[in-house]
């Protein structure tokens, strides 16, 4: 058993904690759409996708090597680097829930490691080619990829199925729907569980635990699953209301295009080792199957949030990883005064996380505004037959869908009866 020091146990304990906030942040990757198109009941997609997640866990380790082996010199690396990495990963996997955004865990996990080290021991310290091979590469192509892809998949499967309609063909979508979910899952923690397992891994060889070019332990391999398992099933339901509904609308043939796009180039990235952000995979193949459906749309300023957050994700973690690897490196006080900050933001963004609860019971909700040219539509549209002698407009509403695009409804009430003046009184 490897040899433990009190810094070493708190990085991985912090390793940990960003698992599990890396569980949580993205879950909606793998059911998003399964839960928005009713596929799933909420609870037990989360569940299926936590089981999934700690199977895949054990699936491979190239990804963890990439991080553990490539991405940083591991000579001349200290525990505390790594845990200040870990603060500006936590951070600000934290701060994009509380705002719904569903950004990149993994980009988050790789720019506090860069800034951290960058502050700790200079830019020589960082492996340009495997940051840009690797990381930055896959970062671009992948949800181009999938996007395309669900796109074409989407159009495919309208054109070949475009007459058979009825409950057994969206019953049979519903199947594949979830069978592909689990795909994403699986995938997900053949992912994202090898980033926190080679972080741990990178912390072990820095604390002289193991030796440099290890794999990491079968413990590691096992806590790492079990921590974004129990993420997932928590469940990051502000996010997933923002990928299930806030981003397209999605029928059950779409969702199951956009998972299994989104699935096989996850899939095939951690055979190759790229550390892909699942995220940015996943959103890609759900806009691509919202554009594949003649008629479908995407919310264009949803998908800016998301693409802002997207680019600042890297350098904002990695700023927040240096600042706290040269408040570290002040000595033990430093490395306390950081662990207390992080947990003392972390309550404070639950705290405000309390103003508004979003859990299974309402995931579903959408409090998306109607847009400006419907707005502007209706309020210069003639009045139907009858209406204007009642003195009337038409009142346009927006009701709740399990699936398929949203209906503008136009209803014509009635006015009031004038009121009655009260009686004079003497």
């Amino acid at each position: 058993m490897e040899s433990f020091s009190l810094i070493l146990a708190i990085v991985v304990v912090t390793a940990l904690a960003f698992d599990f906030t890396n569980g949580f942040h993205d879950t909606a990757n793998a059911m998003a759409t399964t839960i928005s198109t009713g596929a799933l009941k909420p609870k037990v997609a989360v569940a299926m996708s936590a089981a999934l997640n700690l199977v895949g866990a054990f699936l491979s380790v190239e990804v963890a090597n990439t991080i553990s082996k490539g991405l940083v010199d591991e000579n001349g690396i200290r525990p505390e680097v790594i845990f200040a990495a870990l603060v500006g990963a936590i951070l600000w996997n934290l701060l994009t829930w509380l705002v719904g955004l569903p950004s990149s865990s993994s980009h988050a996990l790789m720019g506090g490691l860069i800034g951290a080290t960058v502050a700790s021991a200079g830019f020589g310290a960082v492996h340009g080619d495997v940051l840009v091979t690797k990381v930055l590469l896959p970062a671009v192509a992948a949800p181009v990829v999938a996007g395309l892809a669900a796109m074409l998949s989407t159009r495919f499967s309208y054109g070949i199925g475009g007459k058979a309609e009825g409950e057994a063909t969206r019953k049979g979508y519903r199947a594949g729907q979830i069978a592909s979910a689990g795909l994403v899952s699986l995938a997900h923690g053949t992912n994202d569980a090898q980033k926190t397992m080679g972080i741990i891994t990178l912390a072990l060889i820095a604390g002289g635990a193991i030796a440099p070019g290890s794999n990491p332990p079968t413990w590691v391999i096992l806590s790492a699953g079990l921590a974004i398992a129990l993420g997932t099933y928590i469940g990051g339901w502000r996010i997933i209301r923002t990928m299930g509904k806030g981003l397209t609308e999605l029928e059950p043939r779409q969702g199951f295009a956009a998972q299994t796009s989104a699935a096989t180039a996850i899939l095939a990235s951690s055979h190759l080792g790229f550390s892909l952000s699942t995220t940015h995979v996943v959103s890609g193949s759900v806009m691509g199957a919202g554009l594949g459906r003649k008629g479908g749309a995407v919310r264009w300023s949803t998908a800016t949030r998301m693409a802002v957050a997207w680019v600042l994700t890297l350098p904002a973690a990695a700023l927040v990883g240096a600042l706290a690897e040269s408040v570290t490196g002040l000595g033990d006080w430093g490395t306390a005064l950081v662990a207390v900050f992080l947990v003392g933001s972390s309550a404070v963004i639950w705290k405000l996380s309390r103003r508004e609860v979003v859990d299974h019971t309402n995931v579903n909700g959408t409090d998306e505004p109607a847009g400006v040219v419907t707005t502007a539509i209706a309020a210069v549209a003639p009045p139907p037959a009858g209406a204007a002698a009642l003195g009337e407009g038409p009142v346009v509403s927006f009701p709740e869908q399990s699936s398929g695009p949203a209906t503008a409804v136009v209803e014509v009430t009635a006015p009031a009866a004038p009121a009655v003046p009260p009686a004079a009184t003497v």
